[in-house]
């Protein structure tokens, strides 16, 4: 499991967040836990970064000046480069339908402003490491049909070798 768990440089996150020292205090926390940390000020820089390089996690926030962060959030699942990249909502808003509203569009978890470091600290690296856990999954999935189909080929050879050499002793 230790090899799931986010190291030094080992994860890439996306902060879409409009206040510049908003921005700078996650750049520094996220960058100082090892974190590959890159920045957006308003949600269609976030989607564009998104986009050109997906990042393991995004941070976003919901009041930004060119679309709200649910709008982008949607964006973010309908596009099929981005859809399963976990977003967490980091806002000031503190409103149960605003927390309700997130889970809607897809996020996968909801911060509210100020927060604690410690504790966004554990939810990044819990979704991290979630994320990590379901693409491990999904591949050793592939892997399980691949043997699957394999067997099933092997299967057929053999019954068809055997349905043959049957043929043939009857034929004697």
């Amino acid at each position: 499991m230790d090899n799931l768990r986010p190291k030094k440089g080992g994860g890439s996150l996306l902060v879409v967040d409009d206040d510049l020292p908003a921005r700078q205090t996650l750049d520094a926390l996220l960058t100082g836990e090892g974190y590959e940390v890159r920045c957006a000020p308003n949600g269609r820089m976030g989607l564009m970064f998104a986009g050109e390089d997906p990042p393991e996690l995004i941070l976003l926030d919901i009041r930004l000046p060119d679309m709200d962060g649910f709008e982008v959030c949607q964006h973010l699942k309908e596009d099929p480069r981005t859809v399963s990249i976990p977003v967490i909502f980091l806002s000031g808003l503190d409103e149960v339908v605003d927390k309700v509203k997130g889970f809607a569009v897809g996020g996968v978890d909801y911060i509210t402003k100020p927060f604690q470091s410690e504790e966004l600290l554990a939810r990044v690296e819990t979704h991290l490491t979630l994320r990590r856990l379901q693409e491990q999954t999904g591949a050793q999935n592939v892997q399980l049909q691949e043997e699957i189909a394999r067997s099933k080929r092997a299967e057929e050879a053999l019954r068809q070798a055997h349905d043959k050499l049957e043929e043939r002793v009857k034929e004697r």
